[in-house]
């Protein structure tokens, strides 16, 4: 089988689920040529997984200090270089074109009248999931940014709906040890000097930040870090805890890991506003709509946290794959979920 793989490149996210999507191909054997679109190509870092991929501008969204500007987006966009990317990207020879959420692949593939599968959590919003702020354009966003014949939507529940589980690494055995006052923070799309300031009055905690951001911090508890695959998981591994935006997958390692949780959506981004109305229906996380130290004060001192074993949806996505990616069923589904399981506790 020969594949063509585009992947959203805006956030780390959708890398992360690459990786391990990655991983489960080259072990079946899967030729596989990669693209990324969404970040200029000097921005990409720690890619050695995807041997030789390409790199397109795609389309973005444009977004400051927490909130997402659909006019500079818009702006942004130069739609008519998009179209030629479009265009001119060659998927011929492919068996299929695999698609997370990037629209370049996406829209190729429609054109040149390629099959083409989507594999992401976006792709969950075609179902009756946890959903907030929905809006016109927010709507049309969600259904015509990376459209594919077919698609697989992923998340923390099933809500009793046709979706699987995050793709995810396995949970690492022994279960590593954690530092009890130690929280992780990434929070990209919030400005990290406010950041710095909303941590500083916090000194029974050390935050490790990480940001792509020249910002320094004088705080001996609050401690910078340059984006980074391996740094971020060792850091990851170690904390007790998270703050970040509520993308998908991110706050889905941290649930495998059991780390507790804390949120704060990206303004007018119907994905994250989702993502956070379902970690509080699920009781995964507490959510923190602005920079609020009050906020963060009383989530430090809650000990609740969850822990959510998953199972490795890549494998078995790849060999569904490779048996002709029949209907999915109640058996499949059953098989998936029913190895999931959620252990809750206040220590």
């Amino acid at each position: 089988m020969k594949l063509f793989y585009g992947v959203q490149g805006t956030g780390n996210g959708h890398i992360t689920r690459a990786r391990e999507m990655a991983k489960a191909l080259a072990e079946a054997g899967v030729e596989v040529t990669y693209m990324f679109s969404g970040r200029d190509a000097a921005n990409y870092f720690d890619m050695g997984i995807f041997n030789d991929y390409q790199v397109r501008k795609g389309l973005t969204f444009h977004t400051e200090n927490g909130n997402v500007s659909y006019l500079k987006t818009a702006f942004d966009a130069r739609p008519i270089d998009f179209i030629q990317e479009v265009k001119r990207l060659d998927l011929q020879g492919y068996d299929l074109v695999l698609c997370d959420f990037e629209p370049v692949t996406a829209w190729a593939a429609r054109f040149k009248k390629q099959k083409s599968l989507g594999i992401g959590h976006q792709y969950a919003f075609n179902y009756a999931i946890p959903r907030e702020g929905d809006d016109f354009i927010a709507k049309r966003v969600m259904k015509y940014f990376a459209p594919t014949h077919r698609s697989v939507g992923l998340h923390w529940h099933h809500f009793g709906q046709p979706i699987l589980p995050p793709i995810i690494a396995p949970l690492p055995r022994p279960l590593p040890h954690y530092s009890a006052n130690k929280i992780v923070v990434y929070l990209p799309f919030e400005n990290s000097e406010e950041v710095v300031k909303l941590l500083a009055p916090f000194k029974d905690h050390d935050f490790f930040v990480y940001t792509s951001a020249a910002v320094v911090s004088s705080l001996a508890h609050v401690k910078i870090r340059p984006l980074s695959r391996d740094g971020f998981q060792h850091d990851l591994r170690d904390c007790a805890a998270i703050i970040s935006n509520a993308g998908f997958e991110l706050i889905s390692e941290a649930l495998q890991l059991g780390k507790k949780i804390l949120v704060k959506p990206l303004h007018s981004q119907l994905e994250q506003i989702s993502n956070a109305a379902a970690l509080k229906q699920l009781g995964y996380g507490r959510i923190m709509y602005d920079l609020d130290a009050r906020v963060i004060a009383d989530w430090l001192n809650n000990p609740h946290r969850v822990q959510v074993t998953y199972p490795n949806v890549a494998k078995i996505l790849v060999n569904w794959m490779l048996n002709g990616m029949p209907p999915i069923d109640d058996d499949f589904l059953d098989a998936c979920w029913s190895t999931v399981s959620v252990y809750r506790w206040s220590d």
